[in-house]
């Protein structure tokens, strides 16, 4: 069985003079090296493609493979970490992760929210601020956070985030504005405990939560905030905690928050969500990530498995089962 291997790779960006920040969300040598000498080991062949324009050519050419392991986010536009997706759909190749739908809805926080929150899943009050202006007139009460609507890898979020007043909000949406180009989301700031949950399987009765870990900022971290510097700089000023329902009752709510949300939005095969406390420690959705980093050691779903003591062999190998099902479907 051939299986393709669509990615964004980060040095061929920074390469052509895009920044670091730019490219936050991109892989390095290491990840893509890492998911095809597991593939491999599972006895798969394997045909690096690289990114979404990659993928076109090699597809106009003839390729076509069995299975893309498809990592690539992609770089312009709302509906960038479709675009793989909907390159492969159009062509009746299976992919491993989410389809073209959920990965442009998810990408805009504030839809997310908006249909989670329809569901019934418990998130926290927000609003989208379009113009800085705007946010004179919002009916949320201080503090707040603050971040771009579509962004990840805790890109654009800092201490500065938070904000206390209501005179500092409209500054606070002017910057992320006019830095990314796009509206904000403002949210009433949750100042309790931060988990991630990590995800496998599909929407429904295949979805599975795999674990969950706590995140805990060092007295060197930005504080108040899982931001892109803390992110960047984990080793030094984040701590990763595993945390078990049966030891704590809160993380049954927390991991029940996540289910659900995963099983409303239709994620695929693997993923994460991150859930944070209100100052009375009452756990709320924040957002879904269904392509969630896959480095074997920096990424937060490879680092839950290293905690339960998974291998990454193991958890590429239940990713391509996952979406394997949908091969068989195809079929019939």
């Amino acid at each position: 069985m051939k299986i393709g291997l669509t990615y964004d790779l980060r040095s061929e960006y920074l390469s052509t003079g895009y920044d670091e920040e730019q490219t936050a969300e991109f892989d390095r040598e290491e990840t893509i090296t890492a998911v095809e000498d597991a593939l491999q080991m599972l006895g798969y062949e394997t045909d690096r493609i690289g990114h979404a324009k990659q993928l076109v050519s090699a597809l106009i050419e003839g390729k076509r493979w069995d299975l893309v392991f498809n990592i690539a986010e992609g770089l312009h536009g709302i509906g960038r970490e479709a675009q793989v997706p909907v390159l492969l759909d159009l062509y009746e190749i299976p992919y491993t992760f989410s389809d073209p739908l959920v990965m442009s809805l998810t990408l805009h926080k504030a839809m997310t929210k908006r249909v989670v929150r329809d569901a019934g899943v418990a998130t926290a009050d927000f609003v989208t601020v379009a113009a800085a202006e705007d946010a004179e007139t919002i009916s949320l009460e201080p503090p707040y956070f603050v971040k771009p609507l579509a962004e990840g890898t805790g890109k654009g979020i800092s201490a500065d985030s938070i904000v206390h007043e209501r005179a500092a909000l409209p500054p606070a949406c002017r910057r992320v504005i006019e830095a990314y180009g796009q509206p904000a989301l403002v949210e009433s700031y949750l100042t309790g405990r931060e988990f991630t949950v990590g995800m496998l399987g599909t929407g429904g009765e295949d979805a599975r939560v795999l674990g969950t870990i706590e995140v805990c900022l060092s007295e060197r971290a930005e504080p108040g905030a899982y931001s892109y510097q803390n992110k960047e700089h984990w080793e030094e000023r984040v701590a990763y905690h595993l945390v078990l329902p049966e030891r704590e009752n809160l993380i049954g709510s927390v991991e029940g928050i996540a289910l659900q949300a995963w099983n409303v939005l239709g994620c695929r095969d693997a993923g994460r969500v991150d859930v944070r406390c209100d100052r009375k420690g009452r756990p709320f959705f924040m957002e879904v990530n269904p392509l969630a980093g896959i480095h074997p050691h920096h990424s937060d779903l490879p680092i839950i498995c290293n905690h339960l003591n998974i291998p990454y062999v193991t958890l590429i190998e239940r990713i391509v089962a996952s979406a394997k099902k949908r091969m068989r479907k195809r079929k019939n």
